[in-house]
């Protein structure tokens, strides 16, 4: 099977806590690697977990809280320095543009490569990125600033070959990615093999959705709707829903009864508090909501 899967580099909120580091993941579809939020410490996760930062060419930075972006300067003058010249596309709030700006132009540094800055849209969905294989969707969420979610989904999949029935016909070698994309082989004599006796039915194409800091709305339901993985953050447990409303951040509970209404696959929180050291309790009230939870772990991938 094809890779789609998510590693987590940092799960803490505001502040470095208990060995956790703030937001930042990488995910990985078919050895294409995007970074989703750059929170303080991210280059020194992705070294620790052995994931090259020059292979990531898109960034995606969901709001200007810093938890969420205070490592991207940093990241990019390593990959400057590192010999990089591939170009940098980065996704985000409008004013990430200026910040950055500003950091070089009094570093007087001059980047090998350029940075393709592509503004997100904090009032409307927006397809942010597009191709046969993948696109991907910035949708608002309610947070204390303008603030942005990121779906991604993956294109129709190819069917997959009847291997020792292609083997046996002695198909040539070249038809065979015709076969996958439904073309029937027509041999010399004349013989048609149909695509449909030589195949097994494309896989259903999988969804990963990443919510953000936000508060509890059915606003950008519509967004993660039916989506097989969902990273939600869950920075308090419901004992603390007063303070997450006062904060605009979600509770284990309500990231659990937002993975019911949208009707997700899985769920997995993330974004704690630095007020929990255990975080078992967020796991236990989630999954006596939404059973099939898991909490996000530093260094783990997650298969979407």
């Amino acid at each position: 099977m094809s890779k789609f899967e998510v590693l987590i580099l940092g799960n803490s909120s505001a502040t470095p806590m208990y060995g956790r580091h703030p937001t930042s993941q990488v995910l990985n579809f078919n050895e294409q690697l995007f970074l989703i939020d750059c929170g303080e410490g991210t280059q020194m996760q992705l070294f620790r977990y052995g994931v090259r930062s020059n292979r990531i060419n898109h960034i995606f930075i969901s709001h200007l809280h810093g938890d969420h972006y205070l490592g991207l300067v940093g990241l990019i003058s390593s990959q400057h320095l590192m010999g990089r010249q591939a170009d940098l596309h980065l996704y985000g709030p409008a004013p990430l543009k200026d910040i950055l700006e500003i950091q070089f132009k009094h570093s007087d540094t001059q980047l090998r490569f350029e940075i393709i800055f592509h503004s997100t849209n904090d009032q409307r969905a927006e397809i942010i990125l597009d191709s046969p294989t993948l696109k991907v969707t910035s949708f608002p969420l309610r947070h204390r600033i303008a603030c942005t979610g990121f779906r991604f989904d993956e294109g129709k999949r190819s069917a997959t070959l009847k291997a020792d029935e292609v083997e046996r016909l002695g198909i040539p070698t070249p038809y065979l990615k015709l076969l996958k994309k439904g073309v029937d082989y027509v041999a010399a004599d004349g013989t048609v093999y149909y695509a449909k006796d030589l195949t097994f039915p494309a896989p259903k194409s999988r969804s990963y959705a990443y919510c953000s800091d936000t508060i509890y709305s059915s606003d950008y339901f519509e967004s993660i709707k039916e989506v097989d993985l969902l990273y939600h953050e869950a920075t308090f447990l419901h004992d603390m829903v007063d303070r997450a409303k006062e904060t605009f951040h979600t509770t284990s509970f309500e990231a659990a009864e937002v993975a019911n209404a949208v009707s997700v696959k899985k769920l997995l929180l993330g974004h704690y508090s630095a007020r929990y050291k255990d975080l078992q309790p967020l796991l236990v009230e989630s999954r006596s909501v939404f059973a099939n939870t898991e909490l996000s772990e530093e260094g783990k991938w997650f298969e979407v």
